[in-house]
């Protein structure tokens, strides 16, 4: 089961260097339930990743609508990375979600300086995907 975002937070306050904070960030990630096959489509696939990761939502009516994610990723720390960013937003408020500061996150979990380029483009498209999401979920309300 995925560990809840304050949980996830609580825990990197503990790790003092990067090799510890890889090693959880992998752990995280084999706590996400794996995506069906049948969903890791080229409609579901993240654009901008290096690893490929894919993301399908799922949307509660409502005048703010809850938006609920899953994802999965073929890469051992990206699906790690995934996996966070699932804690962080999904089923929130579409308000919540596209008001979410992804870059506070990995700061206070501190990664920010550790993710390669390539990795932070790739989580960086995941969220503006996410975000995107919510967005149209919301202009749909």
């Amino acid at each position: 089961m995925l560990p809840a975002l304050d949980t996830i937070i609580d825990d990197f306050e503990f790790l003092d260097d990067w090799e510890d904070k890889y090693r959880y960030v992998i752990e995280i990630g084999r706590s996400l339930p794996d995506l069906p096959d049948s969903d890791k489509t080229a409609e579901n696939k993240v654009n901008g990743c290096v690893s490929q990761v894919w993301l399908v939502s799922s949307v509660e009516s409502g005048d703010d609508p809850v938006v609920r994610f899953q994802g999965d990723s073929d890469a051992h720390i990206v699906r790690g990375l995934v996996a966070i960013m699932i804690a962080a937003m999904s089923g929130r408020k579409a308000s919540e979600i596209s008001a979410f500061d992804a870059a506070e996150l990995l700061k206070t979990l501190g990664l920010e300086d550790n993710l390669t380029p390539q990795r932070s483009n790739g989580l960086r498209a995941m969220v503006a995907r996410m975000k995107d999401e919510a967005r149209a979920a919301a202009e749909a309300a």
